[in-house]
């Protein structure tokens, strides 16, 4: 026994020692790949030396001494910190994730392989002017040089077992139009869900369920839309539920949120004359964060001027600086939400599926084969079908084809348009650039150093002819089409409006032809551009300070009517007998703060109850819908909480559910129903159902996705956050403020920024996480650097 115990014993010294050896080898590999921060470093293709300094937080100050070497030094530092990022997003747009991570990829390969986004990315290198060209080639050169001058491969790679692919010019295009697939709808589905309720009910009840606008608009230029009555006759209409009434999902991710969040503050309403503009930009929560922050810096090119100073956040992948100031103007976005793709009925012949039929008459589809790589796997052939309009995406519930006519697929759809912001100097000056600039369209929101701002679309717009793009049509014998791209001086602007303000959050923001213009791609509901717009109107002489709060604002306005309307329902008679549903009033009356605040369990009920009761009422009338495509999803209808409200609270009988006698009875349901799902699903007493219990912040790396073990070093801390959709403050876990940030063009000094994450990728890198709490604490900090801690110098390399 005592042999036997010394073998184990050294059997498990030498496990130890193996598994101690193996990780210290691992350690010492990945700390090899931190990104230098100090010293000098040769780079190819430097006209002259640059110095990279860098403060606290890692925030870097680039100078150079021309816009070429800055894009150069620019590259080298993205690559240096975030390459692993700039690599996913590439193959993001390329349909080339199974690559890396092997057949559990190729879904989402396949779905971007259609769009051919690589070969397009090349035909828009070729067409650059040669100015942009030149700065996307220097780019390109910092980026490989910076990748090369790391002790070893970023570490992902050295956990993934792979060698990273070299940086080319078209790559940077690539990061724009992996953009389009968060910012634009590439499939058409919400398109096609409304041509689903067209087709499906009768159409009075279509049009009342899915209106363009509500009460709660609240647009810069126009008036609210009012919600159509409820129609009294739905002649057709089956009454077949889809699906069981019990709520089966998580009130929390039924909808996916939308945000982003702009204004700007004319100087005639501020107290000595500084218009300021703010901006937030809300994404999906992911380590590293989408943005990194920088400072350029670079002398005039004639000399007599004061020189060149860029402040704000640059995408990794791109040599521009996207949301910030030139030191005259500043600006932001927000993404517009205007119709910018539309799905078109593909008439076939039935004897050959491959002929269809144009204005020009019968045509054959085009072929293409696309190879996708597979790690570990055999590489996976695919065709893609396409037709004059763009590629087949789909079949409809009838059979017909349907193929997706998207900007993203014309070379204008991308571009380094936004290089022209470096040099404007007034709000005019800026929307000019903007309207000429080829990007996924935004609300371009913008402030100068005279105190004026200003509002357009950054991004081209289709001229559509002969329909509105709100449902898939047919474009076969030529009455609807996308005649050529608005000019610019066709693009609705909004110049110092006479309340000093413009404010947009993803909602309608324009009225009229302005509206036909931009068309309806899915405008969020305008609760939360209503709580901004009202807040920013009170405030006195506003500041940078204010901004901040404002940003902050978490208050519940848009479920405090919910509220009221469930005290209503709870009354004696309904809570008498009924401990748990008491138990569920006494709550939603004591524990409501107001605010989507993380200690309320009110809030979380409410929110839920909403939700349910949305559920149950739109699952029940768009049942034909969801039964004729699995893929319908009630949540895309942006505006429907207008024909909600109406129905709950006017309680029509003609549409009732038939699972039930009443609408008092059927609502009573979705108390019980929303009561169970938090004892026997989540588990628990209701009072231990705050809203901070699950609004809890999860930011993973890609990595730890996979390997969990590997989120105790790669992830962000999991923090109860305050804030929700519909309020300014949008926030989930997995969705939230991407950047916050105010400035004065002139008075950067008294601007404030924040972000998620820190500046570096890298998990040994003291700028990992620096600035963080800042974030989830909403503490301001300093929009320009702080004091430097570290130089880099990049010289010119003599091969």
């Amino acid at each position: 026994m005592s042999r036997w115990l010394k073998l184990v014993g050294v059997a498990v010294f030498v496990m130890v020692v193996i598994v101690g050896g193996m990780a210290g080898w691992i350690y010492r590999t990945v700390a090899l790949s931190l990104p230098l921060v100090d010293g000098e470093v040769a780079v190819a293709g430097l006209s002259s030396a640059v110095t990279i300094e860098r403060d606290a937080l890692g925030v870097p100050t680039i100078r150079a001494e021309d816009r070429l070497d800055v894009a150069r030094a620019l590259g080298f530092v993205h690559a240096q910190e975030r390459f692993f990022q700039m690599d996913l997003l590439r193959r993001r747009a390329a349909g080339e994730l199974a690559e890396l991570f092997g057949a559990a990829a190729l879904p989402a390969d396949r779905a971007s392989r259609i769009h051919q986004f690589r070969q397009r990315a090349r035909r828009v290198v070729d067409t650059m002017s040669e100015a942009e060209r030149g700065v996307v080639a220097a780019y390109t050169e910092g980026v490989n040089s910076g990748l090369g001058a790391l002790g070893e491969k970023p570490f992902e790679y050295v956990l993934l077992r792979l060698e990273p692919a070299p940086w080319r010019a078209e790559d940077s295009l690539l990061v724009v139009f992996a953009m389009y697939f968060v910012l634009n709808d590439a499939t058409g589905s919400r398109e096609s869900d409304l041509g689903l309720l067209q087709d499906l009910l009768p159409a009075e009840l279509a049009e009342f369920l899915a209106p363009t606008g509500t009460e709660w608009d609240a647009p810069i230029v126009g008036k609210a839309f009012e919600t159509g009555p409820i129609p009294g006759s739905v002649d057709g209409f089956t009454g077949v539920r889809a699906a069981d009434p019990d709520a089966e999902s998580d009130p929390v991710e039924l909808a996916a949120l939308v945000g982003s969040n702009n204004w700007a503050v004319a100087g005639s309403r501020t107290v000595d004359g500084r218009a300021i503009l703010a901006n937030d930009m809300h994404l999906g929560m992911a380590v590293p964060n989408t943005w990194y922050r920088a400072m350029l810096e670079w002398p005039a090119a004639d000399g007599c001027d004061s020189g060149h100073r860029l402040i704000g956040v640059t995408l990794p992948g791109s040599p521009v600086v996207i949301a910030g100031s030139n030191t005259r103007v500043a600006w932001g976005f927000t993404n517009s939400q205007g119709d910018w793709s539309d799905l078109v009925i593909v008439d076939t012949e039935s004897e050959d599926p491959d002929r269809y039929l144009t204005p020009g008459g019968w045509l054959t589809m085009e072929k293409y084969s696309e190879t996708i790589a597979v790690r570990d796997g055999e590489p996976e052939a695919i065709e893609i079908r396409s037709t004059i309009w763009g590629p087949i995406v789909d079949q409809d519930h009838r059979g017909r084809s349907r193929a997706i006519r998207w900007i993203a697929h014309d070379t204008g759809g991308v571009g380094l348009g936004l290089l022209g912001l470096e040099h404007v100097r007034s709000v005019e000056d800026a929307l000019e650039v903007a309207n000429r600039t080829d990007m996924p369209p935004q609300n371009f929101v913008c402030a100068d150093s005279s105190g004026s701002i200003g509002w357009t679309i950054i991004g081209r717009i289709p001229r559509r002819i002969g329909f509105t793009g709100r449902v898939p049509t047919s474009w076969a014998d030529g009455a609807r089409e996308w005649d050529g791209w608005l000019e610019p001086e066709e693009y609705p602007r909004v110049i110092d409006p006479p309340d000093g303000i413009i404010w947009t959050a993803n909602a309608r923001v324009v009225s009229g032809d302005m509206l036909e213009i931009l068309g309806d791609g899915g405008y969020d509901l305008g609760a939360r551009a209503r709580q901004i717009r009202d807040y920013l109107l009170a405030l006195e002489s506003p500041d940078e300070e204010d901004m901040l709060a404002v940003q902050l604002d978490d208050r519940a306005l848009f479920l405090d009517r919910w509220r009221r309307f469930l005290l209503d329902l709870l009354d004696e008679e309904a809570v008498r007998n009924k401990p748990k549903r008491s138990e569920f009033r006494d709550l939603i009356e004591g524990t409501w703060t107001g605010r989507a605040s993380i200690d309320s369990a009110a809030f979380r009920l409410v929110r839920a109850f909403r939700s349910f009761t949305f559920e149950r009422v739109y699952g029940w009338l768009t049942a034909p819908c969801e039964t004729a495509d699995e893929g319908f999803n009630i949540y895309r209808i942006h505006q429907a909480e207008g024909p909600l409200w109406r129905l709950v609270t006017e309680q029509p009988a003609h549409l009732l559910d038939p699972s039930y006698e009443s609408w008092r009875e059927g609502l009573l349901a979705v108390v019980d129903s929303t009561i169970e799902y938090y004892e026997t699903e989540i588990g628990g007493d209701l009072a231990a159902q705050t809203w901070g219990a699950r609004n809890t912040l999860s930011m993973r790396h890609p990595l730890s996705r996979a390997v969990p073990v590997l989120g105790r070093w790669l992830d962000m801390p999991r923090r109860a956050l305050p804030g929700d959709s519909h309020m300014p403050r949008v926030q989930s876990p997995g969705w939230g403020a991407s950047e916050r940030l105010a400035v004065s063009p002139g008075h950067e000094d008294e601007g404030y920024f924040h972000m998620p994450a820190g500046q570096s990728g890298h998990p040994l890198s003291p700028y990992f996480d620096a600035g963080h709490d800042a974030w989830v604490e909403g503490r301001p900090m300093p929009l320009l650097p702080g004091p430097p801690e570290t130089v880099l110098a990049l010289a010119p390399s003599s091969d």
